[in-house]
C-alpha cells in the first residue's frame, strides 16, 4: 500500500473508513446534506439516478481556478474535455485537462482501471470526494457516467459534498426512442437531448429516420436526413456515451419509401396495392429493403439495426393476400401458414444484418403464435403490446433479449402521455411488461425505454414533446438504473428534478433572439420585403416592393407568431401559415409548398415559426415542418428542404 503523506490525510481515511454508508433511498431526517451534531453529513447527495450507495465524510472539497482535470489514461482524453467545457458551463470555471499521476488538492482525476472491470461492471464506476475528487472506471463508459455524477453534486456551484460511492445500473440498456418517421426532429432537439441523456446516464436512442439515398432516389423526400447530419448524430452519440439504434420499418409502414415504388407494394384479392406493404413474397423487395439497409449503415455508427416488424396487417387480414400463403407453402410445405412468410422475411433480414455484425432489433407485436418456423433465438425483442399468445416470459424461454418498450411509457403528439406519477408511485420498474409482471430479474430482460411518437405531428411542437419529456426522461432513468428511489412521493421527485434541472449547456440555442415587436424584414441588397399577395386569409406569402411589417410575438414554447401589420399601425388577425401541400401525420411536408396567411388561431402549431440566426440576419423555419422560408417562383414564398435551399435570409428592422 502506498504511505500516507501527512497525519491529516490519514485522520481523513480513517473518517472514510468509519463514516456512515447511506442507501440512496434511506429514510434520513433534515434536507439533503444536512449534518449531525459531529458534521457528518448524513444523507445521500441528490443526483438522478439516485447513488446505489453512499459512504458519507465531513465537509466539502471546493473547485477553484487552479484545480485541475487529470487524466490517468489517453482513453479518457476525449471525455475530460467534455467534462472540462460541461464544467465551465456549470461553474464558469475552465479546468485545463493535463496527464499525470499525481493530484492535488481541489483536482478532479479521471481513472481506468480494466482490473476492476468485474466489481464495476461495463458502466459502473467509483466516485471518491476527498482533498482531490477521484473518478474511476473499469471502463471508459463506466468513467464517462462518474463524470456526470461529479456536475450534479456541484448544483451549479464549486463544491462537492466528501464521500465515496460504487454505483452501477442494474439493466444495460436505460433508452428513449424518437421515431423521426416522416416528420424531421431538429438537430439541435437531438444535440440537446443527448446532452440530457447522458446526464441521466441514459445509454441508449432508438431513433426512426429518414436517411436521404443516393442509390434510391425515388425515396428522397421531407422529412429526411442527410447523411452528414448522421454522421453529426453518431458522433454526438459517441461523445455523450450513448448507442444508436437506428430503424427503417418493415414490411409495414413502408409508406415513406414505397410511395414512388408501387412495383413492391403488397397488392390485395381485388387487386389494390397497399401502399404502406412491402410484397415479402418478391425477392426484389427484400433487396430493395437490405439496399436501403446496407447504405444508411454507411453513417450510422450502431451495432445494432431495428428493422420495425409491427403492425404490417393492421387493418388488414392475411386472407386477404392469399399469394403470402401460397408463398409459404411454397417454401415451407403443405402445412406452412402465411404469418411463416412473414417470420421468414425477417430470420432474412436478421442473417444479413448479422453478415455485417450488426444484432438485428424487432417490435414485438408481429409475433403471433401462428406460425410453424420458429423466429431466430438471436433477434432482440422490444416488447409494447401485450401479446396473450408470446408474452416476455415465452420470449426469453426461447432465447431472445428482450426490452420493455411498454405503451405505458409512451408519449404521442395530439394523444397518449405516459401518467409518470403512476408509474413512479406504483413502483414500475421494467419487470412490469405489458400483460405480464416477471417475478423476478431476468438476465434476459435488458432495461427500458421510453418512446416518443408523432402520431398526430401537428398537434404539438418539438420544443413542447420536449418539456413534455423532462420527467419521464427523469423517471426511466431512476428506474433503470435500479437504485433504490429518492423521494417516497411524486411530488418530492419532481422536486428533486426540478432542482438538478437540465444538463450544463443544455439551453444552446436563442428561442427568442429578437423582442416581441414589428419588423419589417427585407432581404438584403434586394430592397423586397416579406409581405402578402392580398389582404384577406388565404393569401400567398410573398416577396416584392411592399411597406408590409410583420408583427412578432413570442410564444411560449420559444416559437413566433407573424402577422402581417395593417395600413393603420394595428396587427391583423391574419397568422404566417402552412397549410398547403401533402401532409403526412397531419404535418405540411411538401417541399415547395406555398406559405399563406390564415387566420389566427393560438392552438394552431403552423402558425409557429422559428427564428434562426443568421449572416447577421435571420431565417423563419416552420415550427412542424421543420422547412425553411424560401424564395420561390414569381417571388412566392414557399417552403424548401435546408440542404437544397437554406432559406432566406430576412433583415428585421424594427
Amino acid at each position: 500500500m502506498r504511505p500516507f503523506r501527512s497525519m491529516g490525510t490519514l485522520v481523513a481515511a480513517l473518517a472514510l473508513l468509519v463514516a456512515p454508508t447511506v442507501s440512496a433511498g434511506a429514510d434520513t431526517s433534515g434536507a439533503p446534506g444536512a449534518s449531525d451534531t459531529s458534521g457528518t453529513a448524513t444523507a445521500a447527495p441528490e443526483v438522478l439516478p439516485a447513488l446505489a450507495e453512499w459512504t458519507a465524510r465531513p465537509g466539502d472539497t471546493r473547485l477553484t481556478p487552479d484545480s485541475r482535470l487529470v487524466v490517468r489514461n489517453d482513453a479518457l482524453r476525449a471525455d475530460a474535455e467534455t467534462l472540462a467545457d460541461d464544467l465551465a458551463d456549470a461553474t464558469g470555471l475552465r479546468l485545463p485537462v493535463v496527464e499525470g499521476r499525481r493530484a492535488a488538492r481541489g483536482d478532479i482525476v479521471l481513472a481506468l482501471d480494466r482490473s476492476r472491470a468485474a466489481e464495476l461492471g461495463a458502466e459502473g464506476y467509483e466516485l471518491v470526494v476527498d482533498d482531490a475528487v477521484r473518478v474511476t472506471g473499469g471502463t471508459a463508459d463506466g468513467a464517462f457516467y462518474g463524470t456526470r455524477t461529479v456536475l450534479q453534486l456541484l448544483s451549479g456551484g464549486t463544491s462537492l459534498p466528501r464521500g465515496r460511492t460504487v454505483d452501477l445500473p442494474a439493466y444495460p440498456e436505460r433508452g428513449v426512442g424518437v421515431c423521426a418517421c416522416y416528420i424531421h426532429v431538429s438537430m439541435e432537439w437531438f444535440e440537446r437531448l443527448m446532452r440530457d441523456m447522458a446526464h441521466l446516464k441514459l445509454n441508449q436512442l432508438w431513433i426512426e429516420a429518414k436517411v436521404a439515398s443516393d442509390a434510391y432516389p425515388g425515396t428522397r423526400f421531407w422529412g429526411y436526413y442527410t447523411k452528414d447530419e448522421v454522421r453529426q448524430l453518431s458522433a454526438l452519440a459517441r461523445k455523450y456515451h450513448i448507442t444508436l439504434v437506428p430503424e427503417i420499418n418493415s414490411p409495414g409502414h413502408m409508406d415513406p419509401y414505397l410511395e414512388n415504388h408501387p412495383e413492391l407494394q403488397l397488392t390485395d384479392v381485388e387487386g389494390e396495392r397497399s401502399p404502406s406493404r412491402l410484397d415479402i413474397t418478391e425477392p426484389a423487395a427484400f433487396d430493395f429493403y437490405t439496399g436501403l439497409v446496407d447504405e444508411a449503415l454507411t453513417v450510422w455508427d450502431t451495432p445494432y439495426w431495428h428493422m420495425g416488424a409491427d403492425e404490417y396487417m393492421l387493418g388488414s387480414e392475411y386472407a386477404a393476400f392469399p399469394q403470402i400463403e401460397a408463398y409459404a407453402r411454397e417454401r415451407f410445405g403443405p402445412r406452412a401458414v402465411p404469418q411463416d412468410a412473414f417470420v421468414d422475411f425477417v430470420n432474412q433480414v436478421n442473417e444479413h444484418v448479422r453478415d455485417d455484425g450488426r444484432t438485428l432489433r424487432i417490435w414485438n407485436d408481429g409475433l403471433t403464435g401462428d406460425h410453424t418456423i420458429p423466429l431466430d433465438a438471436d433477434i432482440d425483442v422490444e416488447f409494447w403490446l401485450a401479446e396473450p399468445d408470446q408474452p416476455p416470459s415465452s420470449l426469453l424461454a426461447e432465447g431472445h433479449r428482450v426490452m420493455n418498450a411498454a405503451y405505458a411509457l409512451y408519449l404521442v403528439r395530439g394523444g397518449f402521455h405516459m401518467d409518470t406519477r403512476e408509474l413512479y408511485e406504483s413502483g414500475w420498474t421494467p419487470l412490469r411488461f405489458e400483460g405480464e409482471t416477471l417475478p423476478e430479474r431476468h438476465p434476459g430482460v435488458t432495461g427500458a425505454k421510453i418512446t416518443l411518437w408523432p402520431d398526430s405531428a401537428a398537434a404539438e411542437t418539438e420544443n413542447e414533446v420536449e418539456a413534455a419529456a423532462f420527467l419521464p426522461l427523469r423517471f426511466i432513468s431512476q428506474a433503470t438504473w435500479g437504485s433504490s428511489r429518492p423521494t417516497d412521493d411524486y411530488d418530492a421527485f419532481v422536486a428533486l428534478a426540478e432542482r438538478i434541472g437540465h444538463a450544463p449547456g443544455w439551453p444552446n440555442v436563442d428561442r427568442h433572439p429578437l423582442p416581441d415587436g414589428s419588423y419589417a424584414l427585407t432581404v438584403p441588397g434586394t430592397g423586397e420585403r416579406l409581405t402578402t399577395t392580398g389582404p384577406g386569409a388565404g393569401a400567398e406569402a410573398a416577396f416584392g416592393a411592399a411597406t408590409t411589417t410583420w408583427a412578432l410575438t413570442g410564444t411560449p414554447d420559444g416559437y413566433y407568431r407573424l402577422r402581417p401589420v395593417g395600413a393603420d399601425g394595428a396587427s391583423t388577425d391574419l397568422c404566417l401559415d402552412v397549410t398547403r401541400g401533402r401532409r403526412y401525420l397531419g404535418a405540411p411536408l411538401e417541399v415547395g409548398a406555398v406559405v399563406s396567411v390564415e387566420s389566427c388561431a393560438a392552438g394552431v402549431r403552423t402558425q409557429r415559426w422559428q427564428v434562426v440566426p443568421d449572416e447577421g440576419g435571420v431565417r423563419l423555419v416552420n415550427a412542424i415542418s421543420q422547412l425553411a422560408l424560401a424564395l420561390g417562383d414569381g417571388g412566392v414564398a414557399v417552403q424548401q428542404a435546408p440542404d437544397v435551399v437554406p432559406g432566406v435570409v430576412l433583415r428585421a428592422e424594427s
